[in-house]
């Protein structure tokens, strides 16, 4: 049966109507109403089948790039690019993973460049929910350490060049899944995650994120816990995916929790400027406390963010009359203590 409408305004409001109940937009436009559930293990817990290097540097996989989006603001000491890959489901990941990247050309030896790994940016059904995309978060390497359209001759980190200069139908070459160790034990749904990163190392939380509060995952069916996130970036205009994080602050204010390090505007405690330890320090008790009650913690960035994050670490066990080694070996061997750094 076709229904005419007498009145034009009438059947555009009904159009409109019928638009909203099939499609809730999330941050960036994605709709969200659809079950995210046809990509998980059964139970979906299982992590015994996760996808383990099924593309290897001999037969790589082909990837199309769909779309490449710098991410941070004018006033960012560094060009982040968002990358969407399109891998046709033929690569299934799981949040937490990484994917190898082979940039195109030769070494001066002639032989092939080595694989760079980056950690996937998005949940194992991608950002369009369809389980056939997949995306990075890329900072694009120079000498300076920074980038902008003057400093294009200077730019170095092949890898990340690449990347960070490919346009939507461009071919990437690319290895993996790899990795387990920042994977989400989420067989317990009380579980809590505390996050903590710099920089790009933001790229698995935005998964663990997107699975457990934006996505309608098993997981975010049942999830009671509280996920906790430590980002540190030099100020506001480098915050990454922040729309994506308000929004799940926003619904879930009992779960998942914010807070920023910028080091170039905010003083720490003792009047200096604020990394990331010492945003993690504010919270010290209630860090160890959770912790102690079985909590699990990532670390995920540069390296050079885990020299801090230990020394405070440790001043902070001594003050508590706690031996640091043993108390670190404890969590390691509960598996809570989770790093992925570079």
């Amino acid at each position: 049966m076709v229904v005419r409408f007498r009145f034009p305004i009438l059947a555009m409001c009904m159009a409109l109507l019928v638009l909203t109940e099939v499609h809730v937009a999330g941050p960036n436009s994605v709709a969200y109403a659809q079950k995210q559930d046809f990509l998980e293990a059964s139970p979906y817990y299982d992590q015994s089948a996760v996808p383990i290097y099924v593309w290897k540097k001999k037969a790589p996989f082909t990837g199309k790039v769909v779309s490449n989006k710098r991410i941070v603001g004018p006033a960012a000491t560094e060009e982040i690019c968002h990358i969407v890959i399109n891998h046709n489901g033929d690569f299934p990941y799981w949040e937490g993973q990484s994917w190898g990247v082979i940039p195109p050309g030769v070494r001066k030896d002639g032989k092939p460049h080595s694989i760079c790994l980056y950690s996937i940016a998005s949940s194992r059904y991608g950002d369009d929910m369809t389980g056939k995309t997949g995306s990075l978060c890329v900072r694009r390497v120079t000498k300076q350490g920074y980038w902008s359209p003057e400093l294009r001759a200077e730019k170095q980190g092949i890898c990340s060049n690449f990347l960070c200069d490919t346009k939507a139908g461009d071919d990437v070459n690319m290895t993996g899944p790899a990795g387990k160790v920042m994977l989400m034990p989420e067989e317990d749904p009380t579980t809590d995650y505390i996050m903590v990163a710099t920089g790009t190392g933001i790229a698995p939380y935005r998964g663990f994120i997107r699975r457990l509060f934006l996505e309608k995952t098993p997981a975010a069916e049942v999830y009671t816990g509280e996920a906790w996130l430590f980002l540190g970036v030099a100020n506001s205009d480098a915050l990454l995916y922040d729309d994506e994080f308000q929004e799940a602050k926003s619904k879930y204010p009992d779960n998942f929790r914010i807070d920023y390090a910028l080091s170039r505007e905010q003083d720490n405690a003792k009047g200096g400027k604020m990394y990331i330890h010492d945003k993690v320090e504010e919270y010290a008790d209630e860090v160890f406390e959770k912790l102690e009650n079985g909590a699990h913690i990532y670390f995920c960035g540069l390296k050079g963010m885990m020299l801090g994050m230990q020394s405070m670490l440790k001043g902070v066990a001594e003050k508590k009359g706690l031996d640091y080694d043993v108390w670190l070996k404890g969590l390691k061997s509960k598996k809570q203590w989770h790093v992925e750094v570079y």
